[in-house]
């Protein structure tokens, strides 16, 4: 990533991003940008809002408010947004009655940025060969040719939603590597949303958390790790004496207290017990717990 990359115009902005479904506000009033050059984690339960967030930045569904998305209006410029975009979330969107060589042919001639090379080195070392049938490959086979398609064409933003979604352990890490390699190499902006945020935090240059259509948090994750800690305590006086801190969760494993701390110097917590960062998936089960959502928190 370059000095250059980092102040450059953002690859998405939104501000006042509000959705309504049947009369419920699903979305309330997001306010965020996307640097370019930068990998996005998107995280929140089912239902939290991050699929409807991703829509309104595609185009696929109207909002209230304003975004942005390489300078161009996603609902009323989707077809100019698209060639510069690549996304991927319902692998049962391939057409399924063509072979995978008629689908890179297909893709070459319709989209000025697919690359039939780099799609079929991408299956390399998978099961996957030209001649098939979309028909006839597995949930799992179909996800990786899915992946394949997109990660061939040449996009300034790439958006994943759940990707790896039936997709086993070592496929998945192999998907991941690759795609860190190929973000190195063509300085892509990165959103990507999953469940397994484990799997990604190696990655993440950026993380927003969604609770019921509220961003929570929005961090680089350099501040994550110098704002958040996590305390493990084993005896009661240690404990009380964490819990005066204000901690933002609680939490008892095996015996022993777990808190997080939200902007408490470390300095202050390792009398106390053994003091660590939190991973990104304590952090959000933390967050997800706190009563209020903390606007101070999302910035």
């Amino acid at each position: 990533m370059t000095d250059t990359t980092l102040h450059s115009e953002p690859v998405v902005t939104a501000r006042g991003l509000k959705k309504r479904f049947g009369g419920k506000e699903i979305l309330h009033g997001l306010d965020f940008d996307i640097p370019a050059g930068r990998i996005y984690g998107l995280v929140g339960h089912n239902g939290a809002g991050k699929t409807t967030t991703l829509n309104a930045m595609l185009g696929l569904t109207s909002y209230e408010g304003t975004i942005r998305v390489l300078g161009e209006d996603p609902f009323a410029r989707r077809a100019k947004l698209m060639e510069n975009v690549a996304f991927i979330s319902d692998v049962a969107s391939l057409p399924r009655f063509l072979r995978v060589r008629e689908l890179f042919a297909l893709l070459s001639n319709i989209h000025p940025n697919f690359s039939v090379d780099k799609a079929r080195d991408f299956l390399s070392g998978t099961d996957i060969r030209p001649e098939m049938k979309i028909k006839t490959l597995s949930k799992g086979m179909m996800a990786q040719l899915h992946l394949a398609v997109v990660m061939a064409i040449d996009a300034k933003l790439l958006v994943l939603d759940e990707p790896t979604l039936g997709l086993d352990i070592t496929y998945r890490k192999r998907f991941y590597r690759r795609l860190l390699e190929d973000y190195m190499t063509e300085e892509r902006t990165l959103i990507i949303t999953t469940h397994q945020v484990d799997e990604i935090e190696f990655m993440l240059s950026d993380i927003m958390f969604i609770r019921d259509g509220d961003l929570i948090l929005h961090m680089q994750m350099e501040t994550v790790n110098e704002k958040f800690a996590q305390l493990v305590s084993n005896e009661p006086e240690t404990q009380e004496a964490a819990r005066a801190l204000g901690p933002v969760y609680e939490e008892t494993r095996f015996g022993q207290t777990v808190f997080v701390f939200d902007g408490v110097a470390r300095d202050r917590l390792e009398p106390l017990g053994k003091v660590s960062t939190p991973t990104l998936s304590d952090l959000f089960v933390a967050l997800m717990q706190r009563p209020t959502a903390n606007p101070e928190t999302a910035r």
